[in-house]
């Protein structure tokens, strides 16, 4: 099975937590026997600096091109006296969110079971 991705890397800690993801995604691919074609993209402050837009046209075609799209982070001081809708989370993120329909991040969490009842 072949499976386009694309891959978002960003600002920050982006680039750096996608190269290892991306391994994670190789090792999945092999075990399964599927294949990954990543499409890498600018977003965030990077895109901003290059196209003078955090969300491009370009990553766009891309993403819609995709079957999935792997996001970094984004945003930075370098980036925050922009106008609100081009700073990186305003201009790119939200955005993002609003196109294909998503509304949350998924992250890791642990419960401990003295507080599981505190969290209802």
């Amino acid at each position: 099975m072949r499976k386009c991705i694309a891959v978002l890397a960003g600002d920050g800690i982006g680039p750096e937590i996608m190269k290892e993801g991306r391994k994670v995604l190789d090792a999945v691919a092999k075990k399964f026997d599927h294949t990954f074609e990543y499409k890498e993209a600018l977003v965030g402050g990077c895109a901003y600096d290059k196209y003078g837009h955090p969300l491009p046209d370009e990553t766009k075609k891309i993403c819609n091109s995709s079957d999935a799209i792997y996001f970094g982070a984004v945003g930075g001081a370098k980036w925050e006296n922009l106008p609100a809708e081009l700073t990186p989370e305003r201009g790119a993120l939200l955005p993002l969110r609003a196109i294909y329909g998503l509304f949350a991040n998924l992250r890791p969490a642990v419960i401990f079971g003295p507080l599981a009842d505190a969290a209802s």
